[in-house]
């Protein structure tokens, strides 16, 4: 009869799945999960959305700034890291970076930058410069350093080399060579990044007021702290809208560039 795999890799397959449901099952028991609670979950939902409902709209003035501060924290966060994620790509990738100690350095750059959450960067960034939008500015700048100069250097690493090789080959100069080598292949992958990074920032900036790094989350967590749920409605429905207008402007700013 035949079978698609053979009794060896039937056995591997069985013994994955076995090591597998073995450690889910070691997790589960590990994290000690109140199972009471689980259980009483659908009739919390239902209360708390009887409590939003209705969304409560005297505070809309408010939220509408906020969240126009929040776009103003993603902007900012995503200008100021072109300038610091550019030449950390160019010294990550490997066919641009001069000698293997830039190459480690740049990478350990992008690690470490990508390591560490948003939130810690705002915690750390807070307790150096005092709740506010700079400390929110800061912790996405830090988080998207990574994320930017690693998808740079990849770009980088993958262009035509033959452009570079024939300029070199006339005697230009480094900066020459970059300007008008390196630079024109990977502009198309550099705007598509930067578009994609706003979009995730502007996602990553709601949240930074939970702890105090300014933004929509400041007024989110106050209304949560205050139990008023119907303001926590509004600011959650003012979230989504933000989010899809994101997502709408970089679909179409995307089309443009790729």
């Amino acid at each position: 009869m035949w079978s698609r795999y053979s009794p060896k890799e039937q056995l591997i397959r069985y013994a994955v799945y076995l090591i597998t449901l073995i450690a889910v099952v070691w997790a589960v028991s590990d994290i000690d999960i109140f199972w009471p609670w689980v259980w009483d979950a659908p009739n919390q939902i239902q209360s708390l959305g009887a409590r939003m409902w209705p969304p409560n709209v005297s505070s809309g003035k408010a939220i509408f700034y906020a969240m126009v501060e929040t776009v103003h924290i993603a902007t900012l966060a995503t200008m100021l890291t072109i300038f610091i994620a550019l030449p950390v790509s160019y010294i990550a990738a490997q066919n641009t970076t001069p000698n293997k100690v830039t190459l480690w350095i740049g990478r350990f750059i992008l690690v470490s930058s990508r390591s560490v959450n948003t939130i810690i960067w705002a915690l750390l960034f807070v307790a150096i410069f005092g709740p506010g939008v700079l400390a929110g500015i800061l912790a996405v700048m830090f988080r998207s350093i990574g994320f930017i100069g690693k998808l740079m250097g990849e770009a980088i690493e993958e262009i035509d080399k033959k452009p570079v090789e024939a300029m070199q080959a006339t005697g230009a100069s480094k900066l020459k060579v970059v300007a008008y080598a390196i630079v024109p292949q990977v502009m198309p992958a550099f705007f598509a990044i930067i578009i994609l990074r706003w979009d995730i920032n502007v996602r990553e900036s709601t949240v930074l007021g939970l702890v105090g790094a300014g933004g929509i989350g400041v007024l989110l967590q106050g209304s949560i702290d205050t139990f008023a749920w119907q303001t926590v409605a509004t600011i959650l429905l003012g979230i989504v809208f933000l989010v899809i207008i994101g997502e709408a402007i970089t679909s179409a700013l995307r089309k443009k560039v790729i």
